[in-house]
């Protein structure tokens, strides 16, 4: 985390198909179900997908860190649900890694819900809210450049391939190449994530606008 601290007050966004929110200490069996699900589609391109299967009493206490960094405005790891919060569709994130006023997205989707848009649904509305809400001058997306569906996702929101970084990625025992995906403040009022329609609210429930 970098000195000067990003505050994210959208706890809960949602989108035309989506809830998009912070994890609650509830959702650790949700979280479970739907990483057992998915391990084998994720192992190629996620590094902790490898840690699978692990004790039910870690995916409680990962829910717990998940909150408590969003919480103290650390961290912002957000889990993608459907309407009726049911499943766990996916994750997501807003990583306070990068330089000041600079944030980094990513997601994974469970198996049985690719290829329906919802990776482009939730990255365009975390985008939105970065740029709207938080106030970011940067945001960027890094993905391994073989993983074409995840490069997709940045292709179509409109972000700039600034380059491709050799060996960058720690993975299992090596190294992977990541490719860096970049969009601006002054790019955002034109890219499709401006468009996309959420309603997103604080840790209360109020709306914010």
């Amino acid at each position: 985390m970098n000195d000067s601290k990003i505050v994210n007050s959208a706890y809960r966004i949602e989108t035309e198909r989506l809830v998009i929110r912070c994890y609650q200490p509830s959702d650790a069996q949700l979280l479970a179900d739907s990483v057992r699900d998915s391990v084998e589609h994720l192992k190629p391109w996620i590094s902790w997908a490898h840690n699978e299967p692990e004790p039910f009493e870690e995916k409680v206490k990962r829910v717990l860190r998940f909150r408590g960094s969003f919480d103290m405005q650390q961290d912002y790891v957000y889990g993608i649900f459907n309407r009726e919060e049911t499943r766990l569709l996916g994750g997501t994130g807003l990583h306070t890694r990068l330089n000041e006023k600079q944030l980094e997205t990513g997601y994974w989707i469970h198996r049985d819900f690719i290829k329906q848009g919802f990776a482009v649904e939730s990255a365009a509305a975390l985008v939105k809210a970065a740029f709207e809400i938080i106030r970011v001058h940067r945001i960027e997306i890094h993905c391994d450049p073989r993983n074409h569906a995840s490069a997709a996702v940045p292709r179509k929101l409109g972000f700039t391939h600034e380059g491709t970084l050799r060996a960058k990625t720690p993975f299992l025992d090596g190294w992977s190449d990541s490719m860096i995906w970049g969009l601006l403040d002054s790019e955002y009022s034109n890219s499709p994530s401006a468009k996309a329609k959420i309603k997103a609210f604080d840790v209360a429930g109020a709306a914010l606008t």
